[in-house]
């Protein structure tokens, strides 16, 4: 598969959409802004659906340029929007056959798209007798069975619930690892976009405001503000072993050991650890008997404050460019004394895990 290059601009109304990107195949690129941002309206400009100038290239196609557009029929898009929009009248079968005859070539077999998404026992079932995740991972299924060369996910989990959202992210963690895809991911949800982003485009009035590793964007300060309680942090860790008796997985970070539930990886495998900045209080002395299972030794980099209350505190080291937010209290960074160079341990209540790729 071949990275995805474009240039738009695209204007309605007062609104101006302006953005220049790069997507590389098999990585997903998280697409994050709030409400007017533009994010969907950038999605449909890919996906030939919305006007606009500009340039887009996917490899040496071009599929947007100064003399000619192609229609949205002959780009090999594969969309996925917030609601599956199945074929209420068709089996699930039947909705995938659809889209495997709409294909162009077979580079992707049923039987492995059915087995990846977990949809061996729907498929002679309708649409309407499906959960909203089961209907989504049928969507995300008849999207990758067109043979797309961009996945465009809209949204895919605004309307389920905790436990359907974390199924699905599940399935799309698995398909992302056996595709070579260049995909667009859209949410507004952090937590989402730090379990599947390998890299962030942070939108803002239809301008890109930052982009970049996922991890590295956020971990900054700026786009950390800007998620309030929300904040968090990615931190790529190497599975270093397993505590069978105490049902513990013993990571290693750039600041020392993390300890997480017992996790199905094998030692040195790489793992996407997420850290929610609520989660992380700091001390200046080192720690003694303590239920905290995760205390890392870490300096101060960066300090913003956010009146009247909080601070929000970028933490990491030398050795490593990775960060960890904490969010505290003004009144305990004034107690602390904390500056910049600071020499602190950061005790983490809760590590969650997902997949790692190379940054």
């Amino acid at each position: 598969m071949s990275a995805l290059q474009a240039k738009l601009c695209c204007g309605r109304g007062p609104f101006k959409l302006e953005a220049e990107f790069t997507i590389q195949p098999g990585r997903v690129t998280g697409l994050f802004g709030h409400s007017g941002a533009g994010k969907t309206t950038l999605l449909r400009c890919l996906a030939g659906l919305e006007a606009c100038t500009g340039q887009i290239h996917v490899g040496e196609q071009e599929w947007l340029g100064p003399d000619a557009s192609r229609p949205p029929h002959a780009r090999r898009v594969g969309y996925v929007f917030q609601g599956a929009a199945l074929f209420p009248h068709l089996s699930v079968a039947k909705n995938l056959a659809f889209a495997e005859r709409r294909a162009r070539s077979a580079e992707l077999t049923r039987a492995d798209v059915v087995s990846w998404l977990g949809l061996t026992d729907l498929l002679e079932r309708s649409p309407s007798t499906l959960s909203g995740g089961q209907q989504q991972r049928v969507a995300i299924a008849r999207a990758l069975l067109s043979a797309p060369q961009l996945l465009l996910l809209d949204e895919p989990l605004a309307a389920l619930d905790p436990a359907a959202r974390a199924e699905v992210l599940s399935h799309l963690e698995a398909v992302q690892r056996r595709l070579e895809l260049p995909v667009l991911y859209v949410s507004h949800a952090p937590g989402d976009l730090a379990r599947l982003a390998d890299d962030l485009i942070w939108l803002e009035a239809g301008r890109i405001r930052a982009q970049g590793p996922a991890a590295e964007l956020l971990g900054s300060l700026e786009l950390g503000a800007e998620l309030g309680a929300e904040a968090l942090s990615v931190v790529h860790a190497r599975v270093r072993g397993h505590d069978e008796r105490h049902h513990l997985t013993e990571l290693e970070c750039p600041w020392g050991t993390l300890w997480v539930r017992r996790q199905d990886h094998a030692p040195g495998d790489e793992v996407r650890a997420r850290i929610s900045a609520r989660d992380v209080s700091l001390d200046l002395d080192p720690p003694g008997r303590s239920s905290a299972l995760n205390v890392l030794r870490v300096e101060v980099q960066e300090i913003l404050e956010r009146p009247p209350a909080e601070a929000l505190i970028r933490l990491g080291g030398e050795a490593s460019s990775a960060s960890i937010l904490a969010r505290i209290t003004t009144r305990s960074r004034e107690a602390l004394e904390l500056e910049p160079g600071t020499q602190v341990f950061a005790r983490i209540k809760t590590v969650s895990l997902g997949r790692a790729t190379e940054s």
